[in-house]
């Protein structure tokens, strides 16, 4: 199987999109631009969703559901939100089909066109503050912490899976505040938890700081965001959390009455993290092997290889791992004993290092009559046997140590293609390659658009800096306070 993936240093758009499909995580569908996600990605997906949940809801956070359809004049309602969407929108104008009158089919029933057309929710600040507004009424009603799960549907022309589809799954928290303060915090809260949780969960390392204001969500006041660095040199947006201000409060009229009885707008935040987190976890760790998963979201933590010839040693064989397998079950590992009696050995060797499971244990004749295990690690590819007694605390160590060390490969790998630039003709040079620069901007729109129209890269985030350095501007030779981080971006 892993001879199917392309090589990753010859085209690296040919081998994710052959990784994707050959580990089974997605496929494209019938419907242009959408994906189905394959069980074996779901189950990553699921153990992303259920990380994230959980510190939400330990930071005080509940779910909730809103509709997916969303009344055209919502989004009128603020401006630069609907500029930023509205070429991305799909919008129903119709509610029912009818027989075609002149043959075979079914057509639009011109008579049932809907009085106001529906948008297909981008995204949700616009339904959720038009709801909002019937909640709070005072500060006793504040903070309203308020996490969705769903899927968004924007329209894109050019898709990729995981990385940029018509319809994805994501979760969007909104939440409502009496206080500037008090939601400049949770802005901070949630980008700092996106962070740990690409570091410690993902095993992926990324840089935290606000966007510059050309590249802030379409209608935030300041937008926080994580960045983190593929194997192919470009930045990819892992999160981005939103101070609004009022602008949506003021927008659908959301006040509420103060301590003092007097009335104030609401301050609000967004955030969100989607499917596209998937597409960071194989372009950070994978190989041309396939899949490296972080233990931490493998759906399999362990597979279990019978080596045997014929059926009777295959039996005894299969019964020894079971015992193995309940073992390392009863230590909180999943494992997964792949007893097929209609493909070799080798081909599961191959299928479970393109799946990327963290350990692979292989055990035949000699290794039973011997009392040891052959345990292979996926990140590393290493092999070595143990004698069958140390498996207990052997397994959970190792999965320990590659978590920790495929977190210190991509931190190695970030580290390595980081620079500091002062020379623009030097910056034009190597954004070629790819890779983080740290170069002096002057803080205008556009010297920012004019570096983009000629390099292609973007300021990915102003990086938060407790001793920046000024300097001057790697383009205009203007001061410049700090350096910014500029990439190519997915």
């Amino acid at each position: 199987m892993a001879k199917e993936i392309k090589n990753r240093d010859e085209n690296y758009s040919e081998w994710y999109n052959n990784l994707v499909i050959k580990s089974e995580l997605a496929e494209n569908s019938a419907v242009r631009g959408c994906m189905v996600i394959k069980p074996y990605g779901y189950a990553i997906w699921e153990k992303i969703q259920a990380g994230l949940d959980r510190r939400f809801k330990e930071t005080g956070h509940v779910n909730a559901y809103f509709p997916l359809f969303i009344p055209k004049s919502f989004l009128s309602k603020e401006a630069e939100h609907v500029e930023g969407f509205a070429k991305e929108c799909a919008v129903v104008t119709h509610y029912r089909l009818m027989a075609n009158p002149e043959g075979k089919g079914l057509v639009v029933d011109p008579d049932a066109r809907l009085e106001e057309e529906l948008v297909v929710r981008p995204t949700s600040e616009t339904i959720i503050w038009n709801t909002y507004r019937n909640w709070i009424k005072s500060y006793r009603d504040l903070p309203v912490l308020c996490n969705q799960w769903a899927n968004v549907v924007r329209w894109e022309m050019r898709t990729r899976l995981f990385l940029r589809t018509t319809e994805f799954l994501w979760q969007e928290g909104h939440t409502a505040h009496a206080t500037r303060e008090e939601a400049m915090e949770e802005t901070r809260k949630i980008v700092n938890l996106y962070a740990d949780f690409a570091r410690e969960v993902m095993a992926l390392p990324v840089w935290i700081g606000p966007k510059t204001a050309s590249e802030r969500f379409p209608g935030a006041v300041e937008t926080l965001c994580i960045e983190a660095l593929m194997q192919d040199g470009k930045a990819l947006q892992a999160g981005t959390s939103h101070f609004l201000g009022q602008n949506f409060a003021k927008a659908f009229d959301v006040q509420f009455a103060n301590k003092e009885g007097r009335l104030e707008y609401v301050w609000s935040t967004s955030w969100g993290v989607s499917t596209r987190l998937m597409g960071a976890l194989i372009m950070a760790h994978s190989d041309n092997h396939g899949l490296v998963l972080p233990p931490a979201l493998a759906p399999i933590h362990v597979v279990l290889v019978p080596i045997y010839k014929g059926e009777d040693e295959r039996t005894s064989i299969c019964e020894h791992l079971k015992t193995i397998s309940t073992r390392l079950q009863a230590l909180g590992l999943t494992v997964k004993l792949d007893d097929r009696d209609n493909v070799r050995s080798g081909f599961k060797f191959s299928e479970w290092e393109v799946k990327g499971v963290p350990v692979r244990i292989a055990v035949g004749p000699r290794d039973m009559s011997l009392g040891t295990v052959e345990v292979a690690r996926r990140d590393t590819l290493e092999k070595q046997i143990i004698p069958l007694e140390r498996i207990d605390e052997f397994i959970p160590r190792l999965i320990k140590d590659i978590q920790q060390n495929i977190y210190d490969k991509a931190l190695d790998f970030r580290n390595r293609n980081t620079f500091e630039i002062d020379s623009y003709d030097e910056f034009r040079e190597r954004i070629e390659e790819g890779g983080f620069f740290l170069c002096h901007w002057d803080g205008t729109a556009e010297t920012e658009a004019k570096i983009k129209e000629e390099t292609k890269a973007t300021i990915r985030l102003i990086p938060e800096c407790e001793d920046p350095r000024p300097g001057k501007c790697m383009y205009t030779g203007k001061p410049s306070p700090q350096r910014v981080v500029f990439a190519r971006a997915y």
